[in-house]
C-alpha cells in the first residue's frame, strides 16, 4: 500500500511484481521447485484441488479490525460512513459474531429465506464448488421479505467438514461489511443459525475469470478484453493496499475474479484477507495461508506477510491472462 494516484496503479503494481520475481536472483522456477513447503500448499497436479491451510511456527491470533478507508473522488460513492466502527481503540475480534450486527448495510436472512430461493439448495442451482463449501444461484424479491429489491444473488454455503470454517466465514462477513469498492463483489447478507453458515453475494453474470481462461469450451477473451479485467482487478487490490489500514488479500487468484455482465471485475472471497502491519512494522508474522502457484515464495518460507505477497499473485495472474 501506500501513495500515488490511481492512475498509476497498474503499472506501480506490475514494478513490485517484477522485483519480487527477481529477488535472490534465482529465477522464479528455479525458486518455486528448490521450495519444499510450496507443494504442500496443496495438490500439485491439480488445480482444483489447489487451495488448502498451510500451519506455521508462528501461529498467531487472527483479529479484525475497523477499517476506516481513504476515498478518492471516483470511489466515494462507494463507501459508507463506518460511524463507530472507525474508533480504533475498540477492535473488532473476528471471533465474536456479536459485531456483524453493527452492519446496517447487511441483511441478516434466516435459513428458511435461503432454503426457499434455492428451492432447498437443489443441485441443479449450483454455481460452483471450492474449500469454503458450494455457492447456489438464487433469486430474492418482496416474496422472500417484504420490501426487499428484485435481485438475482449467490448464496455460499460453508462446508461444516472443510478446512475454512467459521473463523473465515466471520472475516468476510467483517471485511465485506465495512468495504465497498466497484471492484469489490458486494455482499448483500448472511445467515448464522445454530451451526449453518451462509453469504448472499450479488450474482456475476459471467461467472469467474479462472472459467474463462481454463474451460476448454469458453470462447477466447479479447485482448482488450483482458486489459480491462486486469486493470480492474489492480484497482480493487490497490482500493484495499491503500486503506488507512492496509488489507491483504492474501487468495488473489483467477478463480476469485468474477466478472458482471460487461466483464467489471469484482475481487471475491476474503475468508483469508488479514489487516497489513501498521506504524513501523514491515510485516505481519502469520500461519501461512494461500493457494499454491499464487503464494509469494518468500511468504510461504518465512510466515511474514507484506503487501508485496498480493503483488505477486497480482503477477502470476497477469502471465495466465
Amino acid at each position: 500500500g501506500g501513495g500515488g494516484g490511481k492512475g498509476a496503479v497498474l503499472p506501480r503494481l506490475l514494478g513490485g511484481g517484477r522485483r519480487n520475481a527477481s529477488a535472490g536472483g534465482s529465477g522464479l522456477a528455479e525458486g518455486v521447485a528448490k521450495n519444499e513447503r510450496v507443494c504442500k500448499m496443496g495438490n500439485c497436479g491439480t488445480r482444483e484441488d489447489s487451495a488448502v491451510v498451510v500451519t506455521h511456527a508462528q501461529v498467531q491470533q487472527l483479529h479484525m479490525f475497523p477499517l476506516p478507508v481513504k476515498n478518492t473522488p471516483s470511489e466515494k460513492k462507494h463507501n459508507r460512513s463506518f460511524s463507530d466502527l472507525s474508533d480504533t481503540s475498540t477492535p473488532l475480534n473476528i471471533e465474536d459474531s456479536r459485531n456483524i450486527s453493527l452492519y446496517t448495510n447487511l441483511i441478516a436472512f434466516t435459513l428458511f429465506e435461503l432454503e426457499t430461493i434455492t428451492k432447498s439448495f437443489r443441485s441443479d442451482y449450483i454455481l460452483g464448488e471450492g474449500g469454503f463449501g458450494t455457492v447456489y444461484k438464487g433469486y430474492i424479491d418482496e416474496n422472500v421479505r417484504v420490501g426487499l429489491k428484485s435481485l438475482p444473488v449467490a448464496v455460499k454455503v460453508l462446508n461444516k467438514d472443510g478446512h475454512q470454517g467459521h473463523r473465515e466465514w466471520l472475516t468476510e462477513v467483517n471485511f465485506l461489511g465495512q468495504l465497498r469498492h466497484s471492484n469489490l463483489v458486494k455482499l448483500i447478507g448472511y445467515c448464522c443459525e445454530d451451526d449453518h453458515r451462509l453469504l448472499v453475494y450479488e450474482f456475476m453474470f459471467r461467472g469467474s475469470l479462472e472459467n474463462h481462461l481454463f474451460r476448454k469450451t469458453a470462447a477466447p477473451l479479447s485482448w482488450a478484453t483482458r486489459m480491462m479485467i486486469a486493470l480492474g482487478a489492480a484497482k480493487g487490490l490497490a482500493f484495499l493496499h491503500d486503506a488507512d489500514r492496509p488489507v491483504i488479500y492474501r487468495d488473489f487468484k483467477t478463480s476469485n475474479i468474477l466478472l458482471d455482465s460487461d466483464y467489471t471485475t469484482k475481487l471475491s472471497d476474503f475468508g483469508l484477507a488479514k489487516v497489513g502491519p501498521q506504524g513501523d512494522e514491515t510485516h505481519v508474522s502469520t500461519r501461512v495461508m494461500g493457494t499454491y502457484g499464487y503464494a509469494a515464495p518468500e511468504y510461504v518460507m518465512t510466515g511474514h506477510l507484506t503487501a508485496r505477497s498480493d503483488v505477486y499473485s497480482f503477477g502470476v495472474v497477469l502471465l495466465e491472462l
